[in-house]
């Protein structure tokens, strides 16, 4: 843009300073976004690899419909969402995810899964043609999906008996774990072996859309405020440094937010050169 507009390529040491200078005054921006998201009563979180100095790596996210965090780490799991950079220790609402099993292991907040993830797994199945429980799960999932909140509630007890009268169909049709050779402790276990078992062990998580009004069916949310790092691999394949990873999420973590609450990200990202912005403004 730069080179069509004025006839000449701007310095990249100008582009990486911009962005230092960027980063370090965002850091207030970034502790006040941390503290509006972990005070929500429904915060989504996701996680997508990243290419960092050629290894995969991890950005993290943790989101409400007005304010996105995000930080990068070399894990994707229980590591990295205890780490310093993590805030899912101060949550104590409702925690939607696409339940990856290390979520689990808080307990300070509630769970709730996706349902879109679930219906995809489950169509996987029904694709395949071997898992009929699947079919009749899925109906049974969007029929409770589309019900009035109000009838949810008044048939809580005839919607959690039919999802395990499902579920142990499922269970009773799913082949059963094979030990697998030469590895100590472990089974081999089909898709539907594994969506079963998770749908039993997680059944108040799967229905808690059905019986908590501010709880959504999906996770949408959070998938939306990672597109941009998918569609920015895409272009850029990889960052070259770690540090360049952390200057962007913290910036991008802010182009969220300004998004969201409609205000104009150029205007918002000059104003953050000179010390302030929307999200300090509300701060104070």
């Amino acid at each position: 843009m730069f080179k069509d507009l004025f006839g000449y390529s701007i310095n990249e040491s100008t582009i990486f300073s911009a962005s230092q200078n960027c980063y370090n005054n965002l850091e207030d921006t970034e502790n006040e976004i941390k503290t509006k998201v972990s005070l929500n009563d429904v915060v989504h979180a996701d996680e997508t690899g990243l290419r960092i100095e050629g290894k995969l790596q991890w950005l993290h996210s943790a989101t409400t419909s007005l304010f996105t965090y995000l930080f990068v780490h070399k894990n994707r799991g229980k590591e990295a969402l205890e780490s310093e950079s993590s805030i899912l220790d101060r949550l104590n609402g409702w925690l939607v995810h696409d339940s990856w099993s290390s979520y689990f292991s808080f307990e300070n907040y509630k769970h709730a899964m996706c349902g879109a993830h679930i219906l995809r797994e489950l169509q996987g199945l029904v694709d395949i043609g071997e898992s009929k429980w699947a079919k009749t799960f899925k109906v049974f999932l969007m029929s409770v999906y589309e019900m009035p909140t109000d009838e949810r509630r008044k048939r809580k007890q005839q919607i959690q008996d039919r999802f395990t009268r499902i579920c142990n169909i499922g269970e009773q049709m799913e082949p059963p774990p094979i030990k697998t050779k030469g590895k100590r402790g472990r089974y081999k276990r089909t898709k539907g072996r594994n969506l079963v078992e998770r749908l039993i062990k997680y059944q108040y998580a799967v229905l808690a859309f059905a019986f908590y009004e501010q709880v959504p069916f999906t996770n949408n949310l959070a998938e939306r405020d990672i597109r941009p790092t998918k569609i920015k691999q895409k272009i850029s394949n990889s960052f070259r440094s770690f540090k360049g990873a952390e200057y962007y999420a913290r910036i991008e973590g802010f182009i969220s937010p300004a998004r969201k609450n409609n205000k104009n990200i150029f205007n918002e990202l000059s104003a953050t050169f000179d010390g302030t912005n929307f999200i300090t403004d509300l701060g104070c």
